[in-house]
Parts: C-alpha cells; sequence; structure tokens
C-alpha cells in the first residue's frame, strides 16, 4: 500500500518510538477493509514495537482502528483510511503513543490532563481538507494526555451517509 520512499521515511520516524504500540482493526469484509489492513499491515512491517489485531465482531465502525499500548485503550481511533494529509496525523499518532513527546508547553499539557468530565469527538475529515489535520492532531493529543477523553477522526468520503444524516 505505501510506496519505497514512504516506507523509508515511516521507518525512520518509527525508530522514535520507544514503546509498544497496538493498533487494534475493526473490519469486514469489504474492500476498503482490506485496504486498511494492508496499510495497518505495511506499518507493523516498519517497527518490532508495531503490532496489529484483527477485530470483526466488534461495534466499532468498520473499517477504523484505534492506536494505543497492548491492553491499554488510549482513546484515539481512525475510521476510513488516512491518507492525504490525514496520514501526517496518523504518523504523529503513532510517535506520541509510542512515547516521542508531545510538543506542547507544560501548562497548556496540565490543563489537558486537569480536565474535568468525560469528553467523546467525532470529526470528519476530507482527504484534500487543508486544516483538517490541525483539528485531528489536537484532538489526538487530547486523547493521548487524559482518559477521559476520546477522538474518532472519521473519513467523511468512506462514512458519507453519516455526513448527510448531520447536515
Amino acid at each position: 500500500m505505501l510506496d519505497a520512499n514512504l516506507k523509508t521515511q515511516l521507518k525512520t520516524y518509527l525508530e522514535k518510538v520507544s514503546r509498544p504500540i497496538e493498533i487494534v482493526a475493526s473490519l469486514d469484509d469489504s474492500a476498503k477493509s482490506q485496504e486498511l489492513l494492508a496499510l495497518l499491515n505495511d506499518i507493523a512491517t516498519l517497527s518490532e514495537r508495531v503490532s496489529v489485531v484483527e477485530r470483526r465482531d466488534d461495534s466499532e465502525r468498520k473499517p477504523s482502528f484505534s492506536i494505543g499500548e497492548p491492553g491499554k485503550d488510549i482513546g484515539i481511533r481512525f475510521a476510513g483510511i488516512p491518507m492525504g494529509h490525514e496520514f501526517t496525523s496518523l504518523v504523529l499518532a503513532l510517535l506520541q503513543v509510542g512515547g516521542h513527546p508531545v510538543k506542547l508547553d507544560d501548562a497548556v499539557i496540565e490543563q489537558i490532563r486537569s480536565l474535568d468530565g468525560d469528553y467523546q469527538f467525532e470529526t470528519y475529515f476530507s482527504l484534500s481538507c487543508q486544516n483538517c489535520p490541525e483539528v485531528v492532531q489536537a484532538l489526538n493529543v487530547m486523547a493521548l494526555l487524559n482518559p477521559r477523553i476520546r477522538h474518532v477522526a472519521i473519513d467523511g468520503a468512506l462514512f458519507q451517509g453519516e455526513v448527510e444524516a448531520a447536515v
């Protein structure tokens, strides 16, 4: 799924990972699920710290996947295949879950950790959107830093029915 140049770049980034990463893929029998699984398996071949677990019997959107530490749900999920501008969001989520430091001021990190309440964010993105990655990345960082925050980044083209129902 990934070309050789992108694999080389991603392998270099994944060398910065210091903790194991578990990607849990929620799949069905669709072509998009197979495409997503191919992408996730490509990523897993680039680092021994990255593993992929397949689920077909859960209640999550399909295809989608979460990124976390083994046995620990961090609250970051991508519904769809994050390519285009959102590929950067995927790479950052992998690095940050894998222990690479979040680039935020300590005061901001503490504010996020101190948020009281449970929050569930769902954002719809377009693969051609220039602003979407910034929003997705900010909410992913919040979910990483605070266990009471969850974020699902949803490919609006793949889940078009949800987008149309929301308007």
